[in-house]
């Protein structure tokens, strides 16, 4: 996908939804006035046409990560990858969804009271995910980074102040379990993210986002259950011997 100075911006953010973000940034109307030209636009809000361009190419290069070998990767790597990458996710769209939620429900919400559900399952499972990722941050990936480090050195263990990795892990594992099963009952509420037909352009773009954030969220957890979380307790049982 290709953009230039005279591209549209609802046809941009029509052919891909992430693209919406870059707009926000600059607080540029991509909904009700989405059919200026990118130069039209920056020549009003004085910022350079190759600044939003390159913004807007290097969303789409970030898409794909599905040839990524996750698991041939250091646990603590990985784990510092998750952070980076998948926690500064969570943290960037929530807002942004929040607001369009509300903004749908204040418009829509008496012809779809779907979308209240949706904004108070959505609210609910911010308010987890955010709690849940600050206990990773500063407490369980530490851990699993001093004992990488560790093992590296000398292959001795480290004093776990939890007893064992798998006890924080037990947890995280059950969180993960309440934020999947929040995530499906979103997705059940919006008719897997199905825009009704009186649905405006807000609405596509809020359930688009809301369908990437749990496409996000799944593979967060899956690098955390399936390869972190194994990785780490055959790393604490190979230093105990």
């Amino acid at each position: 996908m290709e953009f230039n100075n005279q591209s549209i911006i609802s046809e941009i953010v029509a052919l891909n939804y992430k693209t919406a973000d870059v707009f926000s940034k600059y607080q540029i109307d991509y909904c009700c006035q989405g059919n200026r030209t990118i130069e039209e636009v920056c020549a009003t809000i004085q910022v350079s046409t190759n600044a939003i361009l390159t913004e807007l190419h290097q969303v789409l290069e970030l898409q794909d990560s599905t040839s990524v070998k996750y698991n041939e990767w250091p646990v603590d790597l990985l784990s510092e990858y998750v952070i980076r990458v998948h926690h500064k996710y969570v943290e960037e769209n929530i807002p942004v969804i929040k607001q369009n939620l509300d903004k749908l429900c204040n418009v829509h919400g008496e012809a779809h009271p779907e979308l209240l559900q949706i904004t108070e399952a959505f609210n609910v499972l911010a308010a987890d995910v955010i709690s849940h990722m600050k206990k990773e941050e500063l407490v369980l990936f530490p851990y699993i980074k001093k004992m990488q480090k560790a093992y590296d050195v000398n292959k001795s263990g480290i004093h776990a102040p939890f007893g064992t990795v798998a006890n924080p892990i037990g947890m995280m594992q059950h969180e993960h379990s309440f934020e999947g099963n929040l995530l499906q009952s979103i997705q059940r509420l919006s008719n897997n993210f199905t825009v009704p037909a009186d649905g405006c352009s807000t609405y596509k773009v809020t359930y688009d986002k809301l369908k990437a954030f749990q496409e996000d969220m799944f593979l967060h957890i899956h690098l955390e259950n399936n390869i972190i979380f194994p990785k780490a307790i055959e790393l604490e049982q190979q230093m105990q011997g």
